[in-house]
């Protein structure tokens, strides 16, 4: 599979198992006519009160313009909508709508599913998800960046 050294770099295994997991979950999310990226608005925004496009952007890892053509897309599918920020007009907050709620609904069954049957067991997933949670948690100051 891999040259033995590759197997200790860091960066190639998180992008190797990145493609991994996402061609999975693509795979199981296109037969309901859905793209990774789609998925990963609604479940971010499947809780509930709607988040800023720029806090959108900023998880789903796309730059404004294309999160802009994507919620276009979205909206136009029923599955979102958009609503100036109460608190801060010059914001736009995106929510689901009933039908994106039930949508997501259908599509998190299938997304874990996918993504059990990438572990051995769910311990695994589990401590993978942890060290991911950890990992990331370095960006916002929560691990140090660097060992000494």
């Amino acid at each position: 599979m891999f040259p033995p050294h590759a197997t200790r770099d860091l960066s190639h295994l998180v992008s190797h198992v990145e493609r991994q997991v996402t061609e999975h979950v693509g795979a199981a999310l296109q037969p309901e006519g859905c793209d990774l990226d789609e998925w990963r608005v609604l479940n971010l925004l499947s809780e509930g009160a709607g988040l800023p496009m720029t806090t959108v952007a900023d998880c789903v890892g796309t730059k404004a313009p294309a999160l802009t053509r994507l919620v276009d897309r979205l909206v136009a599918n029923n599955l979102v909508y958009r609503r100036i920020d109460l608190a801060d007009r010059r914001r736009v907050r995106i929510l689901l709508t009933p039908r994106g709620k039930s949508l997501h609904r259908r599509l998190a069954v299938l997304v874990e599913r996918s993504q059990a049957e990438l572990f051995a067991s769910p311990e695994d997933a589990e401590l993978l998800r942890d060290l991911l949670c950890r990992l990331a948690g370095a960006d916002e100051g929560l691990l140090p960046a660097t060992r000494t």
